[in-house]
């Protein structure tokens, strides 16, 4: 079994798409809108096969993020090594993304940094 994908709402789904695209390495569908209930969808998938669907649809509350909550608290990206981590570190916090932690070795052996990402999501980048 595997997971097939993983679904997030965003306020705008070309610029989250655009994110996951620039930084990540995504490859996005042309997108999907449903005319009926205002949906609209673009899926983002990897190069391992894992994929990404982010959505809008009417009626979204958008309530304050804390890093510190339950629930789904991050998406996890590896990148192949503790180069291509602090390179990518950099080239968000450049571009006024906020870096939470890292990049660094944490207790569990996992060299990783974390930053808050589109809209106020946390992202974690590994070797």
């Amino acid at each position: 079994m595997k997971i097939e994908h993983v679904a997030m709402y965003v306020n705008n789904p070309e610029v989250a798409r655009d994110f996951f695209v620039k930084y990540l390495g995504g490859r996005s569908n042309d997108g999907y809108q449903n005319e009926n209930t205002g949906l609209r969808s673009f899926f983002i998938s990897f190069d391992d096969g894992a994929r990404l669907e982010l959505m809008n649809k009417p009626g979204l509350i958008d309530a304050e993020k804390q890093l510190t909550r339950t629930g789904y608290i991050h998406i996890a990206f590896s990148v192949g090594s503790k180069e291509k981590v602090d390179a990518l570190t950099k080239r968000l916090k450049d571009d006024g993304y906020e870096v939470v932690s890292g990049p660094r070795t944490t207790g569990d052996g996992y060299y990783e940094s974390c930053i808050v990402g589109i809209e106020g999501n946390q992202i974690e980048i590994t070797e």
